[in-house]
């Protein structure tokens, strides 16, 4: 993904889904930790997406200063983020240039780009979320909080693809289900082994 022409917002806005899109609440802050070195950011970057998506994408972490730092420039339109360190499991995620619009409309509490297909793949699981409610920050009652290992996304479908599959608030996480269902920020989960 070419950087030139994004706003530093878009790329800070794009780097918070790695902390709030679905790793919230609990975990070690980073601060009591060692600050890993950029190949190892890399390295846990690379664990988002299959190897062949990875190796041509651009590889993004937050700085110090909550600012998007680049690690290394990419050539595919994929941007991948390293695992945060501040959440309770692995969360690294890699994206499409319409999956980051996706998520900088959410971030922003606006509606999704219409019409923009985009792809997120989370190889090494997510950290546990609610099905119901995009905003939770923790588990409570009636926001069904669940956990799902690896899977890819897609966001930005029309409604009628969502259609197709289960939008039940628990729903069996080892197959295809919708996460955020009648939310404009509805997309499809779907697991890998």
């Amino acid at each position: 993904m070419r950087t030139t022409g994004w706003k530093k917002q878009s790329w800070k806005n794009g780097a918070i889904v790695a902390a709030a899109l679905f790793a919230v609440g609990g975990g070690v802050l980073a601060a009591e930790r060692p600050a890993p070195s950029d190949a190892q950011l890399i390295a846990s970057a690379m664990h988002a997406a299959p190897a062949r998506v990875a190796k041509g994408a651009t590889v993004v972490a937050m700085g110090a200063d909550s600012t998007m730092r680049t690690l290394r420039k990419g050539t595919n339109g994929f941007t991948c983020m390293p695992d945060n360190p501040s959440t309770p499991g692995p969360d690294p995620m890699c994206m499409d240039q319409n999956a980051m619009e996706w998520v900088n409309a959410y971030m922003a509490h606006k509606p999704p780009p219409a019409g923009k297909l985009g792809m997120m793949y989370m190889l090494a699981g997510g950290t546990d979320a609610s099905n119901t409610d995009p905003y939770a920050k923790k588990p409570e009652s009636g926001n069904h909080w669940i956990k799902t290992g690896p899977h890819f996304m897609i966001v930005g479908a029309d409604p009628v693809f969502y259609a197709n599959y289960p939008k039940n608030a628990d729903p069996d996480t080892t197959a295809p289900y919708v996460m955020w269902a009648g939310t404009p920020y509805e997309h499809l989960m779907a697991p890998i082994k």
